[in-house]
């Protein structure tokens, strides 16, 4: 099921990111599903042919200029995903919600975020890093967020486009999870609404618990 989840927006943030957000519950989450195996080589196989879709990725270049970073030294999470496959690598394999998220991004060139609802700690907003400010990434490495797009709760900043923390991620024992698309603002709603839509269909596909 999936249903609104709130995030505030600073002000100052409206006319560079338009987030798309939502929380998708009951979740099951497998170490690997074999069913992914297939297409997930397809789609790996396609867009390593396919024109990159230029538009979209210029919107997101854009919005990562706009806050003062540079796209090419610290790129979105979405193009990384384009540049590994590009170069002959299989899209990355995490657990079975990681890979329906990083899947659909790689094929609508967003950047996503996913976090385990249990793992937040009171409301959620969407600002600039603060000076200093920094967290454990789930690559054990530590993402300095200080002027940089970022997702904060109670307890500090805990995602952004291009790194996301390891205080909220998903495992196979998450059951209720947030979704965030990072849209641009100068993108089309309709594109941010089809790779949701997207992101659904296979959450519903892959990713429900059996009633």
């Amino acid at each position: 099921m999936s249903v609104a989840f709130p995030v505030e927006v600073e002000a100052g943030l409206a006319g560079i990111v338009r987030p798309v957000t939502w929380r998708t519950g009951p979740v099951r989450v497998l170490d690997r599903d074999a069913r992914m195996d297939e297409p997930e080589r397809l789609a790996a196989a396609a867009m390593r042919t396919a024109p990159e879709p230029a538009d979209i990725i210029a919107a997101v270049r854009t919005m990562y200029k706009r806050l003062g970073i540079d796209p090419t030294k610290t790129r979105p999470s979405s193009e990384a995903l384009l540049r590994r496959v590009r170069r002959g690598d299989e899209l990355p394999r995490v657990n079975s919600l990681v890979d329906v998220i990083n899947w659909t991004s790689l094929e609508t060139q967003l950047s996503f975020g996913l976090y385990d609802v249990g793992r937040i700690s009171g409301a959620v907003t969407l600002r600039r890093g603060r000076e200093g400010e920094e967290y454990a990434g789930i690559r054990k490495d530590t993402v300095h967020v200080g002027g940089r797009l970022v997702l904060a709760d109670a307890i500090g900043p805990f995602g952004n486009p291009t790194s996301d923390s390891a205080r909220t991620m998903v495992t196979p024992a998450t059951v209720d999870a947030v979704v965030v698309i990072y849209a641009p603002a100068g993108l089309s709603e309709a594109v941010a609404d089809r790779a949701r839509a997207l992101t659904e269909q296979r959450i519903d596909q892959f990713c429900r618990t059996v009633e």
